[in-house]
Order: C-alpha cells, then sequence, then structure tokens
C-alpha cells in the first residue's frame, strides 16, 4: 500500500516565551492509499491544528509533511497553495459553503481558481448527481439541510480530484442519520484510491474508519485497527 500522507516530528507551538506551549510535539503520522484515519481526541487536543498542518493551511514549527510526494514543509506560499488546490480536498463542520452562491457554484468554486486540472465543470456535475443533491444543486445553503450542505462540501472538496481528503469534525453539525450518511460516502472515497482523515471528538465518528489514533497531550498515543 502506497503513502499518501507521510508525517513525521511535526512540532506547533502557541504563544511566546512563559507562555509558550506545545500543542503538537513530536507527532508522527502515515496514512495509505484507499485507507480511512480517525484522529480522535477531546477539545483542545491538538487535532485540528494537526489537521491545519497536514492540509497546508498552517506552517509546522518542525518536523516533515509529505502529501503524495510532495513536501509541504518549505514549500513557498505559491507551491503550497497549488498543492492545496490539486492535491488535498477539506472538509468542514460548518460546511463553510458560501452563502450567496447555490449548492452547485460553491461546488465549482475551486475548479474556476487559476492552476485548477481541467474537466472541473464535468466532475462538479458528476458529483452532485453521486451525491444525491442534484435536485437541490440550485438552492442557497440556507435553504438546504445539514446533510445536504454537508454533501455540497463534500463535493467541493473532491471535484479537483485530490490524492487526500481531510475532514474536520464532519458530523459534528448532523443529526444521527446525517451523520450515518456522510460518514459512509467519506468511507467510500478511500475506493478511488484516496487517502482520507477525520478528526473527531466522537467515538461513533471515529468508529467507522479503518484505524484510529488517539490525539492526547499534542501526541499521537495510541492505535487500533477496526
Amino acid at each position: 500500500m502506497r503513502d499518501i500522507l507521510v508525517a513525521r516530528g511535526v512540532v506547533k507551538q502557541v504563544g511566546h516565551r512563559r507562555a509558550a506551549r506545545r500543542v503538537l510535539d513530536g507527532v508522527d503520522l502515515s496514512v495509505g492509499e484507499g485507507e480511512l484515519v480517525a484522529v480522535l481526541g477531546r477539545s483542545g487536543s491538538g487535532k485540528s491544528t494537526l489537521l491545519h498542518l497536514l492540509g497546508g493551511l498552517d506552517r509546522p514549527d518542525a518536523g516533515s509533511i509529505v502529501v503524495g510526494g510532495d513536501e509541504l514543509v518549505g514549500a513557498s506560499d505559491r507551491a503550497l497553495t497549488r498543492l492545496r488546490l490539486r492535491r488535498i480536498g477539506f472538509v468542514f463542520q460548518s460546511f463553510a459553503l458560501v452563502e450567496e452562491l447555490s449548492g452547485e457554484e460553491n461546488v465549482l468554486l475551486p475548479t474556476r481558481l487559476p492552476g485548477s486540472p481541467a474537466g472541473g465543470a464535468a466532475r462538479a456535475a458528476r458529483l452532485i448527481e453521486e451525491l444525491g443533491v442534484a435536485g437541490v444543486a440550485g438552492r442557497a445553503p440556507h435553504e438546504l439541510s445539514g446533510g445536504e450542505q454537508q454533501r455540497f462540501a463534500i463535493a467541493r472538496a473532491l471535484v479537483n480530484d485530490p490524492v487526500l481528503v481531510l475532514a474536520d469534525e464532519p458530523t459534528g453539525n448532523l443529526d444521527t442519520d446525517a451523520a450515518a450518511d456522510v460518514l459512509a460516502l467519506l468511507g467510500g472515497l478511500t475506493g478511488e484510491g484516496r487517502a482520507v482523515v477525520i478528526v473527531t471528538h466522537e467515538r461513533d465518528a471515529a468508529a467507522a474508519a479503518d484505524r484510529v489514533v488517539v490525539m492526547s497531550d499534542g501526541r499521537l498515543v495510541a492505535a487500533a485497527h477496526r
């Protein structure tokens, strides 16, 4: 199994001098092609910070992060932006849809950015159909249910065909049935050769993963296979 994500010795510190604190203290994590990994931890344990670093939204103070063979640490801002656009998809707890745009237009947003791969409109249409939201694609986010909003958010994350999908508390704002649907969708993504990482404080959500790692005091301290 080919590793899609390899993080080694990742350190992130917040604050300065006496107020300095290591949020992440030498984190190691590898995620292979076709694997769904859940990072489980309570609020404040550092799991969302880790996800932002893995996705190139923030930079670590030390360590190495490689996604699809490309090193994020040390990359220029321009190179990092291109890597995020083409190699990494994000799914957020709050959905992060643009309220002024329809569901379909939200999915199309990443395809209209400079450097995005060709064929985005066709991929967007296919994803919207496959995720079962074609009938509400013209509606604004406030006209959609939480589950529908998250489906559009997943389609947007996938529209540039990334090798890595990162999901931050993807079921946190959903009812039980919608959460189960979203977890099934995320699990299905690995069949296309991607790696998926979710961070969550919910044990039920983590149970859907192939492997669970536990974040505590800035370290990954335990692992279990399903």
